[in-house]
């Protein structure tokens, strides 16, 4: 999906002032389209805004669809509204950006909200980029679990999600075992978990088995960690407002490979 400069643009300008702001926006665009097509022109600008119009979606996209699997057992419990606070919370978002979140939020549980023309509209926005339609998943889940523990139809809902991001069932239940697992304490879980737990969750999260070789651990841990890592996705267009789930993502894959390289005496 090829994103033109009028339309970052006014998407730009919306978020900063309004239809006046769009206006600017638009016409900023313009120029930024008519340099970029030049020859010579610096194409770095181009996937920059590419960048921002895909985080611009997936933020919208990510806090209206938590709104909609809230809602779909008819009502948004206390405990649902905490969790979705929570994670703006996690996010470490910004006053602005927490009332954006609530504003998304909210129009995801309107009775009128259509799910599956905003799941298309991010999966065309997010085209060619799996791992930001995984991340997606794994912000909707920890939601989910923090709300209601994926109970009711919640479960059932984030299934035809995957299917219509083409994520397999296989790997949404893998992304619900390692959010299960509290992130960036392996080294703290001593007084709850024994030691084969430990090292059991560490191995889920590396997506490998204690019967893995040494080297194919190593390159699952090198897998997991590219896969993500917060300045890939950011360059493919996670929005800021996200990278601290990836930064989160990415501590518990290095403490987990730290815990298996430990046991293993790997050098």
């Amino acid at each position: 999906m090829k994103f033109t400069g009028k339309v970052v643009g006014a998407a730009i300008g919306l978020l900063a002032g309004g239809p006046i702001g769009a206006a600017v926006g638009v016409l900023l665009g313009h120029q930024f389209d008519e340099y970029s097509d030049k020859p010579g022109g610096d194409p770095r600008l181009r996937n920059e805004a590419e960048a921002a119009a895909i985080g611009d979606q997936f933020f919208r996209s990510a806090f209206r669809t938590m709104g909609y699997v809230a809602k779909s057992d008819g009502r948004v419990s206390e405990s649902e509204i905490a969790a979705a606070r929570a994670v703006m919370s996690d996010l470490r978002l910004t006053p602005p950006q927490v009332r954006a979140a609530i504003d998304c939020f909210t129009v995801g549980k309107q009775p009128g909200f259509n799910l599956g023309a905003e799941l298309a509209t991010l999966a065309a926005a997010c085209r060619g980029r799996p791992a930001l339609l995984r991340t997606f998943l794994e912000i909707q889940v920890r939601a989910a679990l923090a709300g209601n523990n994926l109970e009711g139809p919640a479960r059932q809902l984030l299934g035809h999600m995957a299917s219509r991001l083409g994520v397999s069932m296989v790997e949404l239940a893998q992304i619900e075992a390692v959010l299960r697992i509290r992130t960036g304490t392996f080294r703290q879980q001593t007084t709850h978990n024994t030691g084969s737990e430990q090292l059991r969750q560490a191995y889920s999260v590396l997506e490998c088995t204690p019967a893995t070789s040494d080297g194919d651990v190593v390159k699952a841990y090198r897998r997991q960690l590219s896969r993500n890592h917060p300045d890939k996705l950011k360059a493919n267009g996670l929005p800021e407002s996200m990278i601290e789930h990836a930064k989160q993502r990415t501590q518990q894959i290095i403490e987990a490979y730290e815990l298996i390289k430990e046991r293993r005496g790997l050098s």
